[in-house]
């Protein structure tokens, strides 16, 4: 089993920045590629953005790309989106999600969420 804990949320305004973390618990060595999605109201899920294990692969959603990173640090095993130049059209609910894998068994686990709000 793998709990993960999103932070960071908040109100900002439009142009401004803020630092989402997800911090992960449990069965964490066999955590694989970590993963930021979005949810707005009304809206499906949106993926925002990937990390492989290492860190040395990153993937964005062409919505962000320029303006998230998605950094991880296995040591304290968290990964962060480090999001800038703020939208009102990022404002959603975040959620981490995990890939876990053990041999031929691959898990997916998920945070409860953390809120962004981007005031114009």
């Amino acid at each position: 089993q793998v709990q993960l804990v999103e932070s960071g949320g908040g109100l900002v305004q439009a142009g401004g920045s803020l630092r989402l973390s997800c911090a992960a618990s449990g069965s964490v060595f066999n955590i694989n590629d970590m993963n930021w999605y979005r949810q707005a109201p009304g809206k499906k899920r949106e993926w925002v953005a990937t990390v492989t294990r290492r860190g040395s692969t990153t993937d964005y959603a062409d919505s962000v790309k320029g303006r998230f990173t998605i950094p991880r640090d296995n040591a304290k095993n968290t990964v962060f989106l480090q999001m800038n130049s703020l939208k009102p059209e990022d404002t959603a609910v975040y959620l981490c999600k995990s890939v876990w894998g053990y041999g031929h068994e691959t898990r997916y686990y998920w945070g409860q969420g953390t809120q962004v709000t981007v005031s114009s």
